[in-house]
């Protein structure tokens, strides 16, 4: 049963493991918008937070790089295929205002 006693042992066990301003462990440092230091801790094995570059490197071999390439393809509104289509579309229909206008049928 949680007792007010109980409960207030449990929030003075936690206190030493707190990120507090006491807290030993090794802080983030990096520059925040603010410009004051990042107080996070830092992720294990690297020296920045999970939100200033500490979670991921990205792929660093042929395969992770292509693998990522391959799935940011999401919509297809942004690849080459669809760009290049899309720049003969607007190409054609500047032909075709082009000669409405020299037939007069556009002012």
């Amino acid at each position: 049963m949680l007792t007010l006693v109980n409960h207030e042992k449990l929030i003075d066990a936690g206190r030493a493991t707190q990120l507090g301003p006491n807290w030993s462990g090794q802080r983030c440092l990096a520059k925040t918008r603010k410009g004051t230091p990042c107080q996070n801790p830092v992720v294990s094995g690297k020296q920045r937070c999970r939100m200033h570059g500490g979670k991921s490197t990205g792929p660093r071999t042929a395969e992770g790089k292509a693998r990522v390439i391959a799935a940011h393809t999401k919509h297809g509104r942004r690849s080459k295929a669809h760009v290049s289509r899309v720049k003969e579309i607007n190409a054609e229909l500047r032909r075709a205002v082009l000669e409405c206008k020299r037939a007069g049928l556009l002012p």
